[in-house]
């Protein structure tokens, strides 16, 4: 069965301790995770895309610039996947799709769907941060999509460990995501 792995927004700016939105350690602690999947997804010849958020500087037009300080900023640093991910990434360009987002969710003004569709995939694993804002908004579209989801418990990690166990629930009990542990 053809499945397809997004791993979103897993960057400096969200992860790294001096990153400008960062979750920070809940965060870091899902690296080695988040690597060995993806590179388990690249050697079974999945599908592998990388959805990272994109704003611009002072935006005024972005309504998250009244809810977040600037984050992923076009061409800084901070939008470089945080960790072995980066490098993991480069070696396999030819296998894993960057795709930039400037919503939530990885499906609003992209065509993930299509590229979906077009592989004849209709299970999503879903993994990175955060995951009661870009995950969860991520899974509602998936699921009105009509996709099966699968949320990894240890790939995703929010900076509101509230929030974080809220969506948890969530995925399983409104989306019938699989929640793996």
């Amino acid at each position: 069965m053809k499945e397809a792995l997004l791993v979103i927004d897993y960057t400096i700016d969200f992860v790294a301790e001096d990153g400008k939105l960062t979750c920070g350690l809940p965060g870091q602690q899902l690296e080695r995770y988040i690597v060995d999947t993806t590179k388990d997804f690249i050697e079974r010849q999945q599908f592998v895309v990388i959805p990272n958020d994109i704003h611009e500087e002072n935006d005024p037009f972005h309504p998250e610039t009244a809810l977040f300080p600037p984050h992923n900023i076009r061409g800084t640093e901070g939008r470089h996947l945080f960790g072995e991910l980066q490098s993991l990434y480069e070696a396999n360009q030819a296998r894993v799709i960057w795709m930039d987002k400037t919503r939530y969710s990885a499906f609003a003004g992209t065509n993930l769907d299509i590229l979906l569709r077009e592989r004849n995939i209709r299970t999503v694993h879903l993994m990175g941060v955060c995951t009661d804002i870009c995950i969860l908004h991520t899974a509602i579209d998936a699921y009105n999509l009509g996709y099966e989801i699968v949320i990894h418990t240890g790939g995703v990690a929010s900076f509101d460990m509230e929030a974080h166990e809220f969506a948890l629930k969530h995925f399983k009990n409104v989306l019938n995501a699989k929640v793996i542990e």
